[in-house]
């Protein structure tokens, strides 16, 4: 067998995956940057930290991880070189930053090695940008000497984990910039669908309403949250309200394109829903979505709804068993 990578490409994290015997090998980092005035004293500074940078002009730019411990130190907002899934137009450093990532985790590829990507569903009106978006980021790992080639964020998912149905339900992605979802039956999608109501989505709105930075919104949910019912202060309420509108904004683009498409395969029996993501990692997230599907008006049966076993990487196991299909 050839070698293989599945690659990740989300708005939040960037998430390489191998093969490792029997087993999968995660490696993953920011997807984010800041920016510091260039200097030689602030460059010998951070190469004795072991902080990665690229001097991009008259700047150093910081990227993956590390960018998030400088944003807190100078109390600032991590840039992103994507926005709600795709490639971010105000930022012109995007691939630059990208690429710097890429090659961290991935390093040179073996002779004739393939790699699968992820790519999102586009909402209404955004299909024009998943061009760009997909060819650009092709291009980019063509030229560090990979054989690329994507698969739908949400077929992904299905891939990742729903080999004992055949490779046939609904798989979830709940990520920062989109939530992905897909129908599929037998390893091919029927169904694809989305929404920019995920991870940052809340973290905007909460930020919005209490008044408390995005960064700390953010390291709040990460760390100390539990979506188990009304919160004990502001701040938990409101993380608890967008919660619940992200989720019934997937669920109601999923039944909204099962009612939409024709082609939805009459199935002799009810399928399982695989929720993956960042965004799902948090307690008491499953209870939520079941709930939400309990009350979805949809055209097929649902067995079981559960949350994936890795979340943050189901999405690049998916992407790597679609290589390794290939």
């Amino acid at each position: 067998m050839s070698p293989a990578k599945g690659l990740d490409i989300g708005t939040s994290r960037i998430v390489v995956a191998e093969p490792n015997g029997s087993h999968y090998h995660y490696k993953a980092q920011l997807n984010a940057f800041v920016s510091l005035p260039g200097s030689r004293l602030t460059e010998s500074g951070l190469h004795k930290e072991g902080i990665p940078f690229k001097v991009m002009g008259s700047e150093l730019v910081v990227y993956g991880d590390k960018a998030d411990r400088l944003a807190r130190v100078f109390c600032g907002e991590l840039r992103r070189p994507m926005q709600k899934g795709m490639l971010n137009p105000a930022e012109s450093q995007s691939l630059e930053v990208i690429e710097q990532i890429v090659v961290s985790l991935c390093g040179q590829p073996k002779d004739g090695e393939r790699i699968c990507f992820s790519v999102p569903t586009p909402h209404p009106g955004a299909e024009g940008n998943l061009t760009y978006h997909q060819a650009a980021l092709s291009g980019l790992l063509e030229h560090l000497g990979f054989r690329p080639k994507c698969v739908g964020e949400g077929l992904a998912v299905v891939l990742a984990e729903l080999d004992a149905s055949n490779y046939t339900g609904v798989g979830i992605s709940f990520g920062g910039g989109m939530c992905n979802g897909c129908l599929a039956y037998l390893g091919a999608p029927v169904v694809s669908f989305s929404t920019t109501k995920a991870g940052d989505y809340v973290d905007r709105c909460v930020a919005r309403v209490t008044g408390e930075p995005v960064n700390t919104v953010r390291q709040f949910k990460e760390e100390s949250f539990n979506l188990n019912g009304r919160g004990a202060n502001v701040l938990e309420q409101a993380l608890s309200i967008y919660y619940g509108d992200a989720i019934d904004a997937a669920v109601n683009s999923l039944e909204r394109a099962l009612s939409e498409t024709r082609n939805v395969p009459k199935l002799d029996k009810p399928v399982p829903v695989l929720a993956g993501g960042g965004t799902a990692k948090v307690p008491g997230f499953l209870p939520r979505l079941e709930a939400a599907l309990g009350r979805a008006r949809l055209p097929i049966s649902i067995s079981t709804v559960r949350l994936a076993a890795d979340p943050l990487n189901t999405t690049a196991k998916g992407a790597l068993r679609a290589a390794v299909l290939e």
